[in-house]
Order: structure tokens, then C-alpha cells, then sequence
């Protein structure tokens, strides 16, 4: 087997293991309040969310992927220094995941993607090949870089007011009700769990075929960015494994560190979770579930009382989310240099 085709395979299993690291993050994020308000059992949420993870990239299109894809100009870049640029924007993105996975804080798997991505394509093509998207932004629209940035950026904001909006919106329809309303909020919490797990499936899944996809133009194996059906059931199966396996250390930051989550508190946040990643997925702007979920679900606590939020846990999984791309800029710069480096040596 020659080096280049070795160092696709070794793309082909870094994206699976990223993608199964995405999983088992964004699973917790989105099973947390429907397990903390005890109305669904554990087993039953992460099987529905498993599902329609699955189902989500297989209906909807790849937007998402041809923006990931092609922010990095690497068709110029010699054989062996774009195959090194994709393998270390990965290891960049894996080692962010399980550092912040370890301390049980929900952090993106998109920030650290885009992150090593910049940092590698930086470090090996240099920042004109990076497409910053500055020239679409100043005629008003998005592209590159600047698309990432604020699908990832800008949709925290819009959870946190869509998660407060709902939830002023539900205590406004039913405040005449009695606790005999329970059961519809039950029932509806099984197709609010559905529609978090089908968005979160359709954007994120898309992010790892869109690294596969750039190492097969980088190997030469296709002319253009392309996505061939092999890759798409390959990352979605790695993301749905890794969302049945789940994350117990995230759940128990999100559904029982912030504020008590009750079953209200629930069904509002995968519906405002949810509506912002469709909204995201149909432009094509890659999102992070993980702060969606998180930014929805502090704007439903803040609704109700504002007092009962933990804002000081909050605190520092914002944080982290500060401090998610730069430490993955970082990452991304520095395995590029080392795999250039072996590379070398070994040819």
C-alpha cells in the first residue's frame, strides 16, 4: 500500500472516530432534559435520537458539507502536505472533543472542526487559500469562513431568545390548565426528541463526509469536492453509534447542573433546539448542537426564573466555547507541522 493511499485510509477511520465523538456529545445534549425531567426512559430517548441521526443526511441535501468542504483551497497544495492539512484539522477536532468529554463539559465539534481546519490550511497553504468569505460579506452575504462562523456564533444567540420566547409562549397558552395537561406534553416530547435528533443528524453528520470528501480531492481520487454515498452512510452511522453510546458525564452537566429541568422545561428546548438547526441546515450554515441545545435551554430557565439558573456553570461552558476555536487553531497548526514533519522523514 503506498503513502497516499494509507494516509486516506487513516482520514477514512479519523472521521469515524470524530464523528463517533461528535455523537456521543451532541446525544447528551439532546437526551439530557428529556432524561432529567424523567418523562422518557433513558433508553428509549437515545433510540429515537439514534434513529433520526441516522435518517437525517440521507433526506436532507450536503450543504452543509460543500461549505465545510470548500472554505480551504487545497487543489494547489502538493500530494502529501493536503493529505497532512485534512488528517490534522481532524486530530485537532478529536483532541478538543475528548479533553472537554473528560471534564464533562458540552462543547462544539464543529467549533474545534473549523478550528484545526483554519490552523492546518494556515500552517500548510497559507491564508490566501482560505476562503474568509469577507469579500461576500461585505455584498451582504455569506460564504467561507464567515458562513461557519456564523452558523456557529450567531445560533447561540437565536437559541437562547427562541428558548426564552417559547417558553413565555407555552406558559401564556396553558396557564389556565391543570396537571392533566401532562400527558400531552409527554406524548409531544417523543416527536420534539424525533426532530432534535433528525436536525442534529442533518447538519452535523455532514461535517466529517465534508473532510472525506476534500482528502479524496486531495488524493486525487475525484476532480471536484464530491460526497460519493459510501462516505455519507459511513459518517452517519459513526455519528448515530456514537449517539446510542452517549455521553453520562454531559448529561449530568445539562439536565441537572443548570437548573432543575422539568418536563415543560424539556419539550421547549428540543423544539427551539430543533428549529435552529433546520433553520441553519437549509442555508447550508454548519451549527453546533451542543451550544444550541445549551443556549436554548439557559433562555428557557431565564423564562421562568432567572434566579433558579446556575449562571456560574453556565459560566464556564461559555467559556469553553470562547476558547474552542483558537485552542483548536492551535491544534490544527501543530499536528500539520508534526505530520509534515514524519511525512518527510518517511518519503
Amino acid at each position: 500500500m503506498d503513502i497516499t493511499t494509507l494516509l486516506l485510509v487513516i482520514t477514512v477511520v479519523t472521521v469515524f472516530i470524530f464523528d463517533f465523538t461528535n455523537g456521543f456529545h451532541d446525544s447528551a445534549d439532546m437526551v439530557a432534559t428529556a432524561i432529567a425531567s424523567r418523562a422518557m426512559k433513558t433508553w428509549i430517548a437515545i433510540t429515537i435520537v439514534s434513529v433520526f441521526t441516522f435518517l437525517g443526511p440521507l433526506v436532507v441535501g450536503l450543504a452543509v458539507a460543500d461549505t465545510i468542504g470548500t472554505f480551504v483551497d487545497i487543489k494547489q497544495a502538493k500530494l502529501i502536505d493536503a493529505q497532512a492539512l485534512v488528517i490534522a484539522a481532524l486530530l485537532a477536532a478529536v483532541t478538543y472533543n475528548l479533553i472537554t468529554w473528560w471534564f464533562g463539559l458540552p462543547s462544539s465539534s464543529s467549533n474545534s472542526l473549523a478550528g484545526g481546519l483554519v490552523g492546518a490550511g494556515l500552517y500548510v497553504v497559507g491564508s490566501e487559500q482560505i476562503n474568509w468569505g469577507l469579500d461576500a460579506l461585505y455584498q451582504g452575504q455569506l460564504a467561507g469562513v464567515m458562513k461557519v462562523i456564523a452558523g456557529l456564533f450567531v445560533s447561540p444567540l437565536f437559541g437562547f431568545i427562541i428558548g426564552f420566547a417559547i417558553m413565555k409562549l407555552i406558559f401564556f397558552l396553558f396557564k389556565r390548565f391543570t396537571i392533566k395537561i401532562r400527558s400531552l406534553f409527554v406524548i409531544s416530547q417523543y416527536f420534539s426528541v424525533a426532530w432534535l435528533g433528525f436536525s442534529h443528524g442533518a447538519n452535523d453528520a455532514q461535517k466529517g463526509m465534508a473532510i472525506i470528501g476534500m482528502m479524496l480531492l486531495a488524493s486525487h481520487h475525484t476532480q471536484t469536492f464530491s460526497i460519493p454515498l459510501w462516505v455519507i452512510i459511513m459518517c452517519t452511522s459513526a455519528i448515530t453509534l456514537g449517539t446510542m453510546f452517549g455521553g453520562w458525564s454531559i448529561i449530568k452537566t445539562l439536565g441537572f447542573e443548570l437548573y432543575h429541568v422539568k418536563l415543560i422545561h424539556s419539550v421547549a428546548n428540543q423544539l427551539g433546539a430543533a428549529l435552529i438547526n433546520t433553520l441553519a441546515t437549509t442555508i447550508g450554515a454548519p451549527t453546533s448542537t451542543t451550544q444550541v441545545v445549551t443556549a436554548t435551554l439557559l433562555g428557557n430557565g431565564a423564562a421562568e426564573k432567572p434566579s433558579h439558573v446556575a449562571w456560574g456553570r453556565a459560566g464556564q461552558i461559555v467559556l469553553g466555547w470562547f476558547v474552542n476555536v483558537p485552542v483548536s487553531i492551535g491544534f490544527g497548526a501543530m499536528y500539520a507541522y508534526l505530520l509534515i514533519k514524519l511525512l518527510g522523514a518517511i518519503s
